[in-house]
């Protein structure tokens, strides 16, 4: 159970942490290194808490998620990425996570000079044919980012996990103040679709702290998760 709360957290943040959508601002700014904290809960209750920390040296970009529920669980993702202009190209993936005594283990490596991208889970591997563009759960709402500064948001995204390359859309629903300890911010609310029914990721992105998001929920049938800000340290509009 732990372990599905961090990798679904994980992947929600990853994939919407500083998507823009206009609206708030005509401004834009080029891509900068942050560090944003959240408290996460699990059916209404506090569980732990996680980070997010992009940083830079030269064009070599990280992307770390790291998240920890006490004692029970902990889990880390990195990104690394170099930029082309406005587009992201992706290096490599990487997810570890800890559920008491057990851990697993995920990697993801873009090679294009041999065309594969390649992937292992625990002792599973795979590799699956070269595709320019693609990129991984937590660079991807980067390149959301950059795209919507220049020409604007693409119908869906590719993006690669252990299995396979799959592409995922978001739907902007509004706006909405939301209050947290760090204060009350004007948002945007997006929502992740999902195939399943009784599933549903909503997110609402600041436009004060460079769209990155205050508030996430995420509910799969009876059970739901969520991530509320604590702190940030980065661009602000």
């Amino acid at each position: 159970m732990a372990q599905h709360v961090l990798k679904t957290i994980a992947m929600a943040t990853g994939v919407m942490a500083t998507l823009l959508f206009t609206g708030f601002s005509s401004q834009t700014f080029a891509m900068s290194p942050f560090q944003a904290s959240y408290q996460f809960s699990y059916n209404g209750k506090n569980m732990g808490s996680a980070t997010r920390t992009l940083s830079k040296s030269g064009n070599n970009w990280s992307y770390v998620f790291a998240a920890k529920a006490g004692a029970i669980a902990s889990a880390t993702e990195t990104s690394r990425f170099s930029l082309s202009g406005n587009n992201i190209i992706s290096n490599s993936f990487s997810r570890s996570s800890k559920i008491l005594v057990h851990n697993n283990t995920m990697s993801i490596n873009f090679n294009p000079n041999t065309k594969t991208i390649s992937t292992k889970k625990d002792d599973k591997a795979r590799s699956f044919a070269w595709k320019a563009g693609v990129l991984d759960e937590l660079n991807a709402e980067l390149q959301l980012r950059e795209d919507l500064k220049t020409s604007g948001l693409k119908p869906s995204y590719a993006i690669a996990d252990a299995k396979e390359i799959e592409a995922r859309r978001f739907v902007k629903q509004g706006s909405e103040k939301v209050k947290t300890s760090y204060g009350t911010f004007d948002t945007i609310k997006v929502v992740m679709k999902h195939d399943k029914p009784n599933r549903d990721t909503i997110f609402w992105l600041a436009p004060k702290l460079d769209y990155a998001p205050v508030k996430v929920s995420h509910q799969d049938g009876k059970t739901s998760y969520g991530l509320l800000l604590t702190g940030y340290k980065g661009s602000t509009n």
